[in-house]
């Protein structure tokens, strides 16, 4: 082998190696960047927007007082239904004595 052949091969698969250590170098720059992207939006997640928590508050509240007022309403519909069934009752027994 002349030594010209041999450091032509040397030289191509030198060129080659960078080729592809720069090729690689890119890929893992994008991969970086990617992984930048990612842990962003995660982070974003982490925090969130403060309208949608005031929102979020307006619809508990409003849930709150939805319930407060099934509450209020079931009240006043077992103490309607208590003199109605105390009356009912009354009436039974005369009924009963009566018989």
């Amino acid at each position: 082998m002349a030594p010209e052949s041999v450091s032509f091969r040397i030289t191509r698969s030198t060129e080659d190696l960078a080729q592809t250590i720069h090729t690689l170098s890119q890929r893992v720059v994008k991969l970086e960047q990617r992984l930048a992207a990612m842990e962003l939006q995660l982070d974003r997640r982490d925090d969130p927007d403060p309208t949608e928590l005031m929102s979020l508050d307006n619809v508990e509240r409003l849930l709150d007082d939805c319930r407060q007022l099934l509450d209020l309403g079931a009240v006043e519909s077992s103490a309607e239904q208590m003199p109605a069934r105390a009356s009912c009752d009354a009436e039974q027994v005369g009924w009963a004595q009566a018989a």
